[in-house]
């Protein structure tokens, strides 16, 4: 029996509608005596992270934590914060066919608590119907809880949200709870994320 198609979106930020180029940063290493990958490597460790993700610290407390682990100067950290990626417009004009065939598409994502700045940056703070960021849920993916709060506030059941995420452990957790998920590996996934809701 065919599945019903998913009525509703949840669509992760970084690494599916947010991407970062490396090139970007050109000769910050030669000029700050570190890699820019170093200052994310040491952001990312979980003790690091998980306070920023759930809201207990701020994003400023996070770089501070980074600067002190790490040796590098205020200086380095203020310009590798400043770059804040790209939006993928191939999967805007996505989320934009969704919302127009009458899906709701929440933004799903793990993030600090500067991300509403971050989509008013980028235009985006009208593009989704809700916007469920860990550091105001306090609670981060792939919680159980992350993925019931969503689903309830886009009025939902799980088994007709579709997820999509870049991150093995959260589409696992999505499944967990219920969800329809999906991988994020580029734009070739598109067709089936349409097909998936139906569009």
């Amino acid at each position: 029996m065919r599945r019903k198609p998913a009525e509703a979106l949840l669509i992760d930020f970084d690494g599916v509608l947010r991407h970062h180029d490396a090139a970007a940063y050109g000769d910050f290493e030669a000029r700050h005596g570190i890699a820019p990958a170093a200052l994310l490597a040491s952001g990312l460790e979980w003790a690091r992270q998980l306070p920023a993700i759930t809201g207990h610290i701020t994003r400023q407390q996070w770089l501070d934590s980074i600067a002190e682990h790490t040796g590098a100067s205020a200086a380095a950290l203020t310009e590798w914060d400043a770059y804040r990626g790209y939006v993928d417009e191939t999967v805007l004009a996505f989320v934009r066919e969704a919302r127009a065939a009458g899906r709701r598409v929440g933004l799903a994502t793990n993030a600090t608590d500067d991300l509403h700045d971050d989509l008013a940056r980028f235009g985006l703070s009208d593009a989704f119907d809700a916007v469920f960021s860990s550091a105001d849920m306090g609670v981060h993916k792939p919680a159980r809880e992350y993925f019931g709060q969503a689903c309830r506030t886009l009025e939902t059941p799980p088994s007709l949200c579709l997820f999509v995420d870049d991150t093995d452990r959260n589409i696992r957790g999505a499944r967990a709870a219920g969800l329809l998920a999906a991988r994020w590996n580029g734009p070739d996934d598109l067709r089936y994320l349409r097909g998936a809701l139906g569009l």
